[in-house]
């Protein structure tokens, strides 16, 4: 076991901020040439602006405490944020889809600075806590902008693609569905055994059973349509979701680390559903309108769930590094 005083912990979870915060950037640089809704471009505009804000703030913080970014994490925070962007670009419907996931990634940023101000009130430094409460509330307020979006950017995505055929876009998107709940049984699997705490791990487990039974409705969905999953998007999804197990059992602050992303990955499906319905009533297609709204509710639910047990989870990363004060 990695032993850490809580001081060397605070500063490696401001690192990882930091480095979320340089993800973000990159991301909000690319994204609002092709957020293809005007409304969510000059939201992703405005978020920039306050992004290289948090970023200062961040590094200020770090200052504080006589450390620096974490160069390698920095690095990787920018290619993997120019990453996505391509990733949305290339997609025909790029503005639901850029929604979704700048909505989920909102959500990461907000259990990172929920996280980092219980471990700073933990730690005593009132100052790195007030600054993780202020970005906190301002991603919050980000994603509530771009969730108050949702129904024009499936509308602008549905526009991108005029010409397709209603019911064949809406196959896609079960497509889509169907390999994110791929990913989520294959994370929830391993994190059921890695999250930490039995309260953690019983919460990955019970949302477990719940994905591989919102997995078999989407395939009953397909089958009505005569559409199949996609087996590549499946694939890739899935050794995704293993190699993030990989990453997180490696990671000597496990618990808190998955519990943010457990949170964000239920925001990028409630993201996925939302746009679903859309796409659903624009094909005429009630039972699959109606399944995906029974399947959003669960997500919420479970990311409910997951946000309650935020305190939980800085407890269980604590003792899996064996801070002390």
């Amino acid at each position: 076991m990695t032993n850490r005083t809580l001081e060397e912990q605070l500063v490696a979870s401001l690192r990882d901020a930091h480095a979320l915060e340089q993800m973000a950037l990159a991301q909000l640089e690319r994204a609002p040439a092709i957020a293809g809704e005007d409304a969510l471009k000059l939201a992703l505009r405005d978020h920039e602006v306050e992004t290289r804000v948090h970023e200062r703030l961040v590094r200020e913080r770090l200052d504080a405490h006589g450390a620096k970014p974490s160069g390698l994490r920095d690095l990787a925070g920018e290619a993997g944020g120019a990453a996505f962007a391509l990733f949305a670009r290339v997609q025909a419907d790029t503005p639901g889809k850029l929604a979704a996931h700048a909505f989920s990634y909102e959500h990461l940023e907000l259990a990172a600075y929920e996280l980092l101000a219980r471990l700073a009130d933990a730690a005593g430094d009132h100052e790195t806590a007030v600054v993780a409460h202020r970005i906190r509330g301002e991603e919050a307020a980000m994603a509530a902008r771009i969730e108050a979006r949702f129904p024009r950017t499936a509308a602008a995505s549905l526009e991108a693609g005029a010409r397709d055929d209603p019911g064949a876009r809406l196959a896609t998107y079960l497509a889509d569905a169907h390999a994110l709940e791929s990913q989520g049984v294959t994370l929830l699997e391993r994190a059921s055994s890695i999250g930490g705490d039995a309260r953690l791990e019983r919460a990955y487990a019970d949302h477990l059973d719940e994905s591989r039974a919102h997995l078999a409705a989407v395939d009953e969905l397909l089958d009505a349509r005569h559409a199949s999953p996609s087996r590549l998007k499946d694939a890739a999804l899935r050794a995704g979701a293993l190699n993030l197990g990989l990453f997180f059992q490696s990671q000597a602050d496990t618990p808190g680390k998955l519990a943010a992303f457990a949170y964000a990955f239920e925001h990028l499906e409630i993201g996925g559903y939302e746009q679903l319905v859309h796409v659903a009533e624009a094909a005429g297609d009630a039972q699959a309108a109606d399944a995906a709204r029974r399947i959003l509710g669960d997500e919420r639910a479970a990311a409910e769930t997951l946000h309650a047990l935020f305190d939980v989870a800085v407890d269980a990363s604590l003792a899996a590094v064996g801070a002390t004060g």
